[in-house]
């Protein structure tokens, strides 16, 4: 099972999927300096504008299977699901601001 939201295993994924409203899968590397720093604006955003989405943290090198079942093949990569769907994507060059108007319609629609 996973363990401080860190995602090891396509069953890991399944299962939080099934079981949680609302979900970020944050793709990254532990050697990409631009994602450890965009990581807890991420956080951060969730915290602050939108606390029922989990955050999960999923290592592309350590696990390759599941950033090849999600196409997640650089970092970082952020994956917003809600209700189990895939509903939010985005890769490479990410703004905060960016990220927060894409989650800000579908959170309300589920959430308020």
């Amino acid at each position: 099972m996973f363990n401080k939201n860190i995602i090891t295993s396509l069953e890991d994924t399944a299962d939080i999927l099934t079981k949680e409203p609302a979900v970020l899968f944050y793709f990254s590397t532990i050697s990409c300096s631009v994602g450890e720093a965009f990581e807890p604006k991420v956080k951060d955003l969730l915290l602050n504008r939108f606390p029922k989405i989990k955050f999960f943290n999923i290592d592309l090198n350590m696990t390759p299977k599941v950033a090849a079942h999600y196409s997640a093949f650089v970092e970082p990569t952020i994956l917003v699901f809600f209700d189990g769907k895939e509903t939010i994507r985005k890769s490479r060059s990410i703004g905060i601001y960016e990220l927060e108007e894409a989650i800000k319609r579908p959170y309300k629609l589920i959430f308020e």
